[in-house]
């Protein structure tokens, strides 16, 4: 009867072992979620940097204008230029925030849906138990599920869709001021 259960090319085994590490990182959906992180976090960067040489030449300016300018004038307008730089740096560091946030809720996601495919493995194998290779001291390769997670979990998934747009402004993971 326990034969009837097997289903070909499933270790049959009380315990099965999985890299979920590896599971995201090499499915489809891992993989096209690191290259849209990546991507979104190269813009950010090259934002930063044209901010940065923006501001550089605003200080230059400034600088330039402190020579003429009455100190109290002068003063209003060194005041205002940090509190520009201050709120611009809290924007970029909410962009990065936002960032790492949603790749955290991209992998929970996946995770979320790799859950009923692990235990339909672990069903399919006979077992009662899956453990997180990471823990594991010492086993039989033939236990790991991984690679046949991961062509599961391609077949199932659909494309984790686009990211947000953080380089317009308008996405930054912070709720709108009052």
């Amino acid at each position: 009867m326990a034969q009837d259960a097997v289903r070909p090319g499933i270790v049959q085994s009380p315990i099965l072992t999985v890299e979920i590490d590896r599971l995201y990182a090499e499915s489809d959906f891992g993989k096209q979620i690191s290259e849209m992180l990546e991507q979104t976090g190269t813009e950010i960067a090259a934002e930063n940097r044209r901010i940065e040489a923006e501001l550089c030449a605003e200080e230059k300016s400034l600088t330039e204008k402190r020579k003429t300018m009455d100190p109290v004038a002068f003063r209003k307008l060194a005041d205002a230029f940090d509190s520009k730089v201050q709120e611009l740096r809290e924007e970029q560091d909410s962009k990065a925030r936002t960032l790492g946030n949603l790749s955290e809720e991209r992998r929970r996601a996946f995770i979320a849906k790799a859950e009923p495919v692990l235990a339909e493995l672990m069903r399919d194998a006979g077992a009662s138990l899956i453990l997180d290779q990471r823990t594991v001291f010492l086993s039989a390769s033939a236990i790991d599920i991984t690679d046949t997670a991961i062509s599961r979990m391609n077949e199932l998934l659909p494309d984790p869709g686009p990211m947000p747009d953080f380089t317009d402004g308008t996405e930054t993971g912070t709720p709108d001021k009052p």
